[in-house]
Parts: structure tokens; sequence; C-alpha cells
């Protein structure tokens, strides 16, 4: 007779526990961690899956010493094991980030089974001649390379910051640094924040190494599609995974090298539980592995740097561009001076001029505003009425082209008003400018452009992004329109110029990161320009010509820009100084909701240490959510403590789950990248 602890297959905070069952089946082959088993559970015996995360050769002794009957597991499934490794990383999840065992543990698990054969998502991808034979690295690129080739040899762990401008060269370091993996026949994953981005750099990979040598996992492709994929890599059919943040847990066994490119981005963290950090989850993992990770970025983000200051990460720099090109000039231009001297339109007198000699010399346009729709909010301007979501209580931009204002929370939509509802009103329009508005006047000013919008309105329907960016790499569009999906990691040889309509966007949202997301926006904007043969330029405009951040954006002074903002962390008693912890309290009764919150602050208080400070509760930006009133604590506290906190957090949560009166739901972010 044999033993396992097992996590059960039911989501709920009640049965978050490991249960010990008795094994006694013929094919002691299948026993083993990570397996997938049916076992009774509960009074009535329901047949349930679970997952078996610990071994005993004997029964566990209860903690009396009493002889304890175990149930038996009924069946092993044959087809589904997760490794150990996947194992260990999921239960250091459940405790880093207090999650579920089961969330942790289904990270791993493909979302179902394929029942019918589905179509290749990766059919139409072109591959490139030209990609498919290494380039010859520049003498920055084969110093880079040699450092990260001896962690591979070695097979020795190590996390690596790659510090490269844009149009450095990054992508060829990873690619010539994948192939020593796979030459030494181990595997590795690289990882993207955007599904925009995907395409570009799977066309790469597949070029270099062969369509059957990688398989890619992103949350666009269908559950079937994930699957196949995902039994791909667990079968050893590939070598390689490309993907997006969850591609982190492909069921590899023998993991080489792991890539985060433009490891500064926010989606590398998770906003639904298990609300893991995927630069945490990838050093993890490869730590088990003896492997290598390569943190790539022209604007790192600040933790990480303060990390390669302190010698955690080992900095690794890309200073000059491969084509031996400048870094593009950047001018800000002051939008206040433009009204005094009589210009209200949102395109500066510069920027509509540098817009023409692009276009007149055949050069592409690249134009970011990070705020979709038509305009930002819809108000009286007798009353000051603006339309609000009622779900979550935050205005809803405008969006012209179906006529409605839309929530980009929860995507409810409500026609725009004639008059307005509080008092009747005709004074009722739109204020802020969105990329639909930009797109409408740029039309109007350049009707010979070929132009076309890249925003999440404009590419609902399937391969319409890949489309948009394919006729703009092919110069069948002059000018590119868009959000953040335009800003960042594309490589077109043509585009001139890039303007940035407004600045101001990011630097005022009400977050301790907004300077160094202003500053990492504006740079990776400003790098989509010049990556041809010719130099590029950049136009910020600005109602805050004398930013620091934005005279360092323009300046490409990293280093300027991190010395001001570390100080400023350092001061304020930010991160990487300390860890915040965001604790979300919702219910349908809002009372209920804030009275309970306020009693989850109190008890906190008593229980954290001195130097740590219990703020709140307060009402945050997104006051609803699916129907749910929020309340949020947060817990700041200084680094090194997360164990104790967590402790701490971790018994509110299980208090949460004894009380009988209570809000409905709480949920725990740690160091979460929005406080809305």
């Amino acid at each position: 007779m044999k033993y396992a602890d097992i996590v059960i297959d039911n989501n709920t905070d009640a049965t978050d526990l490991c249960y010990t069952y008795a094994y006694d089946g013929e094919d002691e082959s299948l026993f083993c961690m990570g397996r997938k088993v049916v076992v009774p559970f509960g009074m009535h015996n329901k047949e349930i899956e679970g997952y078996i995360v610990k071994i005993y050769d004997k029964a566990p002794e209860s903690p009396e010493g009493k002889v304890i009957k175990f149930k038996k597991i009924k069946s092993l499934d044959p087809d589904t094991c997760l490794t150990e490794e996947a194992v260990r990383t999921a239960m250091w999840m459940h405790t880093r980030y207090i999650c579920r065992y089961i969330e942790a543990l289904k990270c791993f698990l493909p979302v179902s089974e394929v029942k019918r054969k589905t179509k290749d998502p990766f059919a139409d991808i072109e591959l490139s001649e030209a990609d498919s034979v290494p380039k010859e690295l520049t003498a920055e690129q084969s110093k880079v390379l040699s450092e990260i080739g001896k962690s591979i040899d070695e097979e020795k762990h190590q996390v690596f910051l790659l510090k490269g401008v844009t149009g450095s060269g990054k992508t060829e370091v990873y690619l010539q640094a994948m192939k020593k993996v796979i030459d030494k026949g181990r595997q590795g994953i690289i990882l993207v924040p955007e599904i925009s981005l995907t395409p570009q750099v799977v066309a790469r990979f597949m070029s270099r190494f062969g369509k059957d040598s990688v398989a890619v996992l992103h949350s666009k492709l269908t559950p079937a599609q994930r699957t196949v994929e995902y039994r791909r890599i667990e079968n050893g059919e590939v070598r390689l995974v490309i993907g997006a943040r969850s591609a982190v847990f492909a069921p590899f066994k023998n993991i080489g090298l792991i890539v985060l490119d433009e490891e500064h981005e926010t989606s590398y963290k998770s906003d639904k539980s298990p609300k893991y950090d995927c630069l945490e989850v990838a050093t993890k993992r490869a730590m088990d592995h003896g492997a290598a990770v390569v943190l790539g970025s022209a604007t790192p983000s600040v933790v990480d740097y303060y990390r390669s200051e302190k010698g955690i990460f080992k900095r690794i720099e890309l200073k000059e561009r491969y084509n031996q090109n400048a870094l593009p000039d950047v001018e800000i231009v002051d939008m206040s001076r433009e009204v005094r001297e009589g210009n209200r339109s949102m395109f500066s007198v510069r920027l509509a001029d540098a817009i023409e000699e692009e276009l007149r010399n055949k050069r592409q346009v690249i134009l970011f505003l990070n705020r979709r729709g038509y305009s930002s909010f819809i108000s009286c301007r007798e009353c000051g009425f603006v339309v609000k979501c009622g779900e979550c209580g935050i205005s809803m931009p405008y969006h012209k082209d179906e006529g409605v204002c839309e929530c980009h929370y929860c995507g409810r939509k409500v026609r725009l008003p004639k008059v307005c509802p509080e008092c009747g009103s005709k004074l009722i329009g739109g204020y802020g400018v969105g990329t639909q508005q930009v797109e409408e006047k740029a039309r109007e000013l350049f009707p010979e452009a070929k132009i076309e919008r890249l925003d999440l309105d404009s590419i609902r329907k399937k391969g319409e992004l890949e489309s948009t960016l394919k006729r703009f790499g092919k110069g069948k569009t002059d000018m590119l329109i868009g959000t953040q999906l335009v800003a960042k990691g594309l490589d077109f040889s043509n585009v001139g110029l890039v303007g940035i309509i407004s600045a101001d966007v990011t630097m005022n949202i009400p977050d301790f990161r907004a300077s160094e997301r202003t500053f990492q926006l504006m740079t990776q904007a400003a790098g989509r320009s010049g990556r041809g043969d010719e130099k590029g330029k950049v136009i910020i405009q600005t109602y805050s010509p004398e930013s620091r951040v934005l005279h360092s954006s323009a300046a490409h002074d990293y280093e300027g820009f991190y010395n001001d903002e570390i100080s400023i962390r350092e001061a304020s008693e930010y991160p990487p100084f300390t860890d915040i912890y965001q604790i979300l309290i919702m219910d349908e009764d809002e009372e209920k909701t804030k009275e309970y919150a306020e009693r989850c602050a109190r008890w906190l208080r008593k229980k954290v240490p001195e130097g740590t400070y219990v703020l709140g509760p307060a009402a945050p930006m997104l006051l609803k959510q699916g129907g749910l009133h929020r309340y949020q604590i947060l817990i700041k506290t200084p680094a090194g403590s997360r164990q104790q906190i967590s402790a701490i957090v971790r018994q509110l949560k299980d208090k949460h789950e004894e009380t009988k009166e209570k809000a409905k739901l709480m949920t725990v972010d740690i160091n979460p990248f929005s406080f809305t």
C-alpha cells in the first residue's frame, strides 16, 4: 500500500487543501507525482478528479498518533501527468501568490482535449529566406552572446538583464543563444508581451529553426489549438516555444533558456488568479532546470535595473544599433504654446509639417496615442454630468463609428445621449481625444495618404491584426495610427517619423509608476523610427514640456531617468524598497463591503509588524465589477518581509472563508501593476 497527497479539482477556498489517499492498484508505474487521478470525495464519496502532489511509502500519522483509515484512489489517468518540476513550481506559487493549489496546477495543463481535427493557426506564416541564415554579429552582440553562452554551456542558472537600445539586434542574440540550447539537446522558451508581436517573432524563429521545431502558445488560439500545441511540446516534438505570458508554463522537461523580450511590460504580470509575475515563475523554473534567463529591453523596469545594480541580475548591454545608424532625433512640442498661437488642432504645426515631408519622401509615419475611442468621456457643459458605466462606476469613452459610449473594462455600451439625463441641456458632448478622432483628423489633413488604425476596436475580427501589420510592412499603408499596439516591438525599415499625439495621457495616471511607464512608452514608440538606412525623427506633443521624464526620453538617457526615479522611490518607500499588497473586498451590498473591509483593515493593523503600513480601505477607481462593489486595502511593507506578511494575509483569507457574515469575494495581488 502506498499513499499520496492529492489536490482536488474543485476551485473553492473551502477545499484548498492537500488530501491524503491510499493506493493499492496494480500499475505502480503510473503512480507518481503529477499524475491525474479520480478519487471519492466528501461525505457522499462523489468521484472527482485530482492531482498527486506528494507520495509516501507508509501511512502518514495523525498529529495525535492515531491510525487513520484512508480512502483509496479509484483510478490513474495514463494520459495526463505533470512533471515533478511543474508540481514543485505550482506548490511554490500557492505560497508566493496566495492562490489556490488547483489554480496553480492548472497553469501547467492543456485547456481541453481535442475531439476533432483543428486548423493550423500558423499555416499562413510567411517564412523568410533572409532570416533562415544567422546574421553576422557585431562586436557588442558577440560579447553578449558569449556571456549567455557560458551559462548555457555550463548548465548554470543565471539571470541576465540585456539592456539594448531599440534596433540593436537583441532578437538575433536570442536566435543564436537558442541555437546553442537546441544543439545541446535542451529546450527553450521565448516570451513576448503582446500577441501583436507574436507573428513577427514566430516568423523569424520558424525561418531559422523550421516550422516543425517551434510551438506557439497565446490567448488568441482556440482551446483545441492550444491543446494541440501543448501535446506537441509534451511529446517532445518541438524544442522551442514562443508565446505570451502563459507560455512560461510550457511542459518542457529539460529547459536550457527562457527569454522575456521587452521584459519591462506590465502584461507579464497576470491580472487573474493566480496573479503571478512571469519573471518570478521563469526564474523559479530556470533554477530547477539549471537554465539561463535573459530579460531584454531598451527600457528595463526600475525594479529589475536596481537588481542588476545590486548584482542580483548580471547586466549586459548593446549600446549601438545593429546598422550603426544614430538613434532618432526627438523634438518636444509645447501644445500650450500652440493653443496660445491660435492652433487648437490635435496636430501641432511642427507635426503636421513633418508628416507632410515624410509622405512626400515616400516614407511611412506612425502616430501613437494611448487612448482608444473617439472622445475620452462625455460630459454636460451645463451641470457637469458625466456618462458613467452602471456596472463599473467609471467614465465611458465615446466610439463614433458605433455611436455608443463603451466601458473599456466590462464592455457595456449605451447610446450617446442627445440631451443631458440630469438637467435636459443639449450642451452635452465629448472631451479628450482618442485614436478614432486622430484618424478622422489625419484623413482630413492628408487626403491622399493611405491611413489605417490599429487598436482593440479595429482588430475585432480574427486575423485583422496580422493583415494590418502585413499591409504596413509591405508599404501599402502610408500612416499607421494606434495605441500601444503600434509602439512596441514592430520592426519596419521605412518608418521615418513617429508622432506622439499626447504624452500627458500616461504621465497623469494615478500610479507611482506613471513616470516609468511614460519614459518606457515614449522610448519604445520612438524606437520604431529610423530602423532602416536613414535616420528617423520623433515628435512628442505635450502640455508639460519641462517634464524631466520627457527630456530624459528625448535624450535617450535611461541612466539619467533611472537615477532620478530610484531616489524618488526610496524616499517615498515604493518598490524595489517595499512590497505592496492589494486586497480587494467585493460584494453586491456596498455598505456591507465597506464595513467588512474596515474590519479586515483593523485586524491587519493589529497583526503586521512595526514599519509595515496598512492603508485604507478606500474605493478604487473601478468602483464596481461584475455587479460587485469594490473596496481595497493596501499593505506597504519593507523588502525582505514578504514571507511574514504573506503568512498574515493567508490567515486573513482563511478567516474570510470561516466567517459566515462576510463579503462575497476577497482577492490578493502582490505588487500589482494596476490599482484600478
